[in-house]
């Protein structure tokens, strides 16, 4: 099963969906709310406060936390992460095709982290690979039953037109390795010469030893 991270779980590299953990270390944890209003949600052309926003963000060390949260959230306006609404538009109009694969990964683990609609596509089709079930995926994703059948029931349909365009892969044959026998000449390419091998001499079955006398 899934869980949600608690305020008393440590901070991890994927912070799960629930996860405000990172709310306590942030560098603004403990300013008053009037002036946290006043320093992050600036109207645009107050650069001093936007100016001094970024400051306190440029060491922040949950800065990355925070801009997820933003985004995850949709978030658009005020300063999160050190950037403001303007700077963080082209982040949120890109988020649906984030491929993290790290998450794909946390979530299979169960861990109940953000998935964008393509990192969603990616846990569907592994999901089918690894023969779950509708009941499964419908609890995993938080979906109805027929939604998750259908879903599957597309993962198969794009495997069988892959398989049908592409074909199905089939293992590669092993060769096997043929040991030469010994005193098999070597064939040699065509228009080559051998080297005449030269006859030895035998010695003489009673030939003296040493020098004669």
């Amino acid at each position: 099963m899934r869980h949600i991270t608690t305020h008393a779980a440590p901070a991890t590299g994927l912070r799960g969906v629930g996860d405000t953990s990172w709310h306590t270390r942030g560098a603004c944890h403990g300013m008053d709310v009037e002036d946290a209003d006043a320093v992050f949600f600036p109207l645009p052309r107050d650069h001093e406060e936007i100016a001094e926003a970024k400051e306190l963000c440029g060491w922040c060390p949950v800065r990355r936390e925070c801009l997820d949260f933003a985004l995850e959230n949709g978030l658009k306006e005020g300063i999160w992460g050190g950037l403001t609404g303007a700077e963080r538009r082209p982040l949120h109009n890109g988020l649906p095709r984030r491929l993290d694969y790290r998450r794909v990964t946390a979530f299979f683990q169960g861990r109940d982290v953000h998935l964008t609609g393509a990192e969603r596509q990616v846990v569907i089709d592994h999901a089918y690979v690894r023969g779950w079930r509708p009941d499964r995926l419908a609890a995993a994703l938080q979906i109805s039953h027929k939604h998750a059948r259908d879903l599957l029931r597309q993962a198969a349909n794009k495997v069988l037109d892959r398989d049908r365009n592409y074909g199905v892969p089939r293992p590669k044959k092993k060769r096997k390795k043929t040991s030469k026998a010994k005193g098999t000449p070597t064939p040699t390419a065509p228009g080559t010469q051998q080297p005449a091998s030269r006859p030895v001499a035998s010695a003489p079955a009673h030939a003296p030893l040493g020098k004669a006398a």
